[in-house]
Order: C-alpha cells, then sequence, then structure tokens
C-alpha cells in the first residue's frame, strides 16, 4: 500500500473498525478491527452494520441518510478538495495537523468524512457497558459511570448548533470531555480540545432530527444504549501505550 493511505504511529494510537463489503437494512457485514495507523484516506468504508441495526434508538431511515448522503458528501468533497496537492500524499493524521493553513473545504470535509468514520465504529447494536481499565479509568476520573455520562451528555446538549460531543485522552495520559464545533475534532491543530478520540457523538441535526425532532437531549439520552464499549476499550488500551 502507498503510504499516503495509512496513519503513522505518532502517539494518536486510536482502533477502528475497518468494513468489507456493503451494509443495507436487513442485512449485517462483517468488520475487521485495524488501528488507525491503517486509516484509509482515499476510500469510503461500507457501514459496520445494518441500517436498521440500531433500531429503536436510531431508526434505519436516518442511518441511511446520514451514511450515504451526508458522510459520502464528505468523502467526495475532502477527495476533491486534496485532489492534485501536496495533502493528497499525507495521512490524515498530519493533514489535521495542519489543518489550520489548509482552507475550509479541507477542514470541514476532512473532519466529516474522519469524524463519521470514528463515529459509525463506537457504535453497536447492544451495549454492555465499560470494563476493565477503561471502566475503573471512567470512575476514577469523574467519580462514578453515571457521572461521566452525565458530563458527556451535557456537553452534547449544550453544544451551540452543529458539531460533535467527544471522550478523549489529553496529551498528559488523562481522561477529558469537550465539545467541538462543526466538523472538528481533537486532532486538529485549531480545536479548543487536543487529544486522543476515544468516543464520539454527532450532535448535528441530521444524525437525529427524522426521529427525535427538536429534542436534542433524547437523542443523546438514547445513544447510551448503542455504544460500542468494547471498540472504545480498544481505542483506550491503545491510547495508553
Amino acid at each position: 500500500m502507498e503510504r499516503r493511505n495509512f496513519l503513522k504511529n505518532l502517539g494518536i494510537g486510536v482502533t477502528a473498525a475497518f468494513v468489507a463489503g456493503k451494509s443495507v437494512a436487513g442485512e449485517l457485514t462483517k468488520s475487521i478491527t485495524f488501528t488507525m495507523e491503517n486509516f484509509n484516506t482515499h476510500e469510503f468504508p461500507a457501514l459496520p452494520f445494518a441500517y436498521d441495526a440500531l433500531e429503536p434508538y436510531i431508526d434505519a431511515r436516518t442511518m441511511e441518510i446520514h451514511y450515504d448522503k451526508h458522510h459520502r458528501a464528505y468523502f467526495n468533497n475532502f477527495q476533491n478538495a486534496i485532489k492534485g496537492t501536496p495533502l493528497d500524499n499525507q495521512t490524515i493524521e498530519k493533514i489535521f495537523a495542519g489543518v489550520s493553513g489548509s482552507g475550509d473545504a479541507v477542514r470541514n470535509n476532512g473532519g466529516g468524512f474522519y469524524n463519521h468514520v470514528f463515529f459509525w465504529n463506537n457504535l453497536a447494536a447492544r451495549s454492555a457497558g465499560p470494563s476493565g481499565g477503561l471502566s475503573s479509568a471512567l470512575t476514577s476520573t469523574f467519580g462514578s459511570f453515571d457521572k461521566f455520562k452525565e458530563t458527556f451528555g451535557n456537553a452534547a446538549k449544550t453544544r451551540f448548533g452543529s458539531g460533535w460531543a467527544w471522550l478523549y485522552f489529553t496529551a498528559d495520559k488523562k481522561l477529558a470531555i469537550g465539545s467541538t464545533p462543526n466538523q472538528d475534532n481533537p486532532l486538529m491543530d485549531l480545536s479548543s480540545i487536543k487529544g486522543t478520540p476515544l468516543l464520539a457523538l454527532d450532535v448535528w441535526e441530521h444524525a437525529y432530527y427524522l426521529k427525535y425532532q427538536n429534542r436534542r437531549p433524547e437523542y443523546v439520552d438514547a445513544f447510551w444504549n448503542v455504544v460500542n464499549w468494547e471498540e472504545v476499550g480498544k481505542r483506550y488500551q491503545q491510547a495508553l501505550k
């Protein structure tokens, strides 16, 4: 594989899931977990579950539109923005590290592409809750798992306009919660929060409006039923290295 297709190991070490095959409602695809060093900046990955897999918390029609329209548009626009430029040969991590000088098309569409790949892979049809080192770290940092959920939920509910809520690992190896506007993320040099993303929640209206309308708090509360804690735990363990 060419170097441009992979994130190099610069201490980010986030895990995600890359999916081979095509997802449609009523069908499940086989996923292969890989580290973010292998994040492909030039390929639009398949959704790691069927459109209806997260019902009733996230409805199939929203998932289909969100993935196949919004996410795909970010990917296509990102490819167009970097094509024929030096960024075309850079990893997504390096692009984000200097995104303040790359223009809005790269910032918004690169963020939209990456953030959604990350988001899909911290979702699952069944959510068993965190375990092991991650569970202990959440309790130690926030006082309890319920307090963590409250703090993260507040970050998502109070993000003005469109954006994302994040659980992330800081450079000094601490868990933190914050939010970013639009398609920014903690990997970007211009972000107000910086670190290794562990868990993300999309709070753009297109992520929930068909089912929840303007009731974002209900969508945020429903999110806890579909968190892929196994994947988040892998991201946490990798970030510790």
